[in-house]
């Protein structure tokens, strides 16, 4: 059972971002509906009911976060994504880790596309640059346990449980 903690995205034009890049690179795009900020990959082969246990002291997020700017990680690029770098999600990794989770260098973001070629260097880095603090949607003030099951058409994602909403 591959398992990961996640909070869904919505993008206000994720068909534009794809078109903008449409003639600058080449990879594999996330479908829009699947778009997400991973808090926790859980590798340790943890059954259902022991994560459950641990996601009971989570609370969801207290409102939506803005997702700003475009990033990469790799040298060449490898991953093109959307950035989300408030201190409220730093702020929420304590929790996960009072609760008994494992963050692995924590960097939040949400991926977009796996590069699997760059057709024109200098045209990326000048598109990059157009998205420099670019408001891009908003991640959802959920968190959730997906399980991620590969099948031919890619990997489906089933939501198994989600936590409550903050106290007020």
């Amino acid at each position: 059972m591959r398992l990961f903690i996640a909070s869904p995205v919505i993008l206000d034009n994720y068909a534009s971002i794809k078109e903008d890049f449409k003639d600058i690179i080449e990879g594999r795009w996330t479908d829009e509906k699947k778009l997400h900020l991973t808090w926790v990959f859980l590798s340790k082969h943890p059954t259902l009911g022991e994560t459950k246990e641990k996601m009971l002291s989570l609370t969801n997020l207290e409102s939506e976060i803005e997702v700003c700017e475009l990033g990469f990680f790799g040298k060449p690029p490898r991953i093109l994504f959307a950035k989300a770098e408030q201190t409220v999600l730093y702020k929420k990794t304590r929790e996960f880790k009072t609760a008994g989770f494992e963050l692995y260098r924590f960097k939040p973001h949400i991926t977009l596309c796996r590069i699997e070629k760059i057709l024109d260097y200098k045209a990326y880095k000048e598109k990059m640059k157009e998205y420099k603090e670019k408001k891009l949607g908003l991640i959802l003030p959920k968190i959730i346990l997906y399980e991620s099951k590969r099948t031919s058409r890619g990997f489906e994602y089933q939501s198994l449980y989600e936590t409550s909403s903050p106290q007020k």
